[in-house]
């Protein structure tokens, strides 16, 4: 026998194994059964936790985000103010309209509010 009838003799040999396997599997009384279902569910519930936790984890990032962003905003806010208080030779003292100093009206060590020298 030669190789080319070989080739030839094939579709015929094989003919009555795929007619009998078509003959075994039919479409419409093969179900995934029990399990299948089983297991089918599991995965979707395995992907709705993802995507919930997912979805909470992105909340969360943009959240912070953005009081980073605010935080950031305040502080230049806070820098830029404080620039335009400070003059070319450093910051102004502040005092509010009773007198008392920037630094809450504590006295020095030492010092009075006539500038003597105080006596014990």
């Amino acid at each position: 026998m030669s190789v080319v009838s070989a080739l030839l003799a094939a579709p015929l040999a094989i003919a009555p194994i795929a007619r009998a396997a078509e003959e075994e599997f039919d479409p419409n009384t093969v179900t995934p059964g029990v399990w299948g279902f089983i297991i089918t569910f599991g995965v979707m519930v395995a992907v709705t936790l993802l995507v919930i936790d997912m979805t909470r984890r992105i909340r969360r990032t943009n959240y912070r985000a953005e009081v980073r962003e605010e935080l950031a905003r305040e502080m230049a806010e806070a820098a830029q103010a404080e620039a335009g208080r400070s003059g070319p030779d450093g910051p102004a003292p502040t005092s509010d309209a009773a007198g008392t100093a920037a630094d809450g009206g504590r006295a020095q060590p030492g010092a009075s509010d006539d500038g003597a020298t105080p006596t014990r």
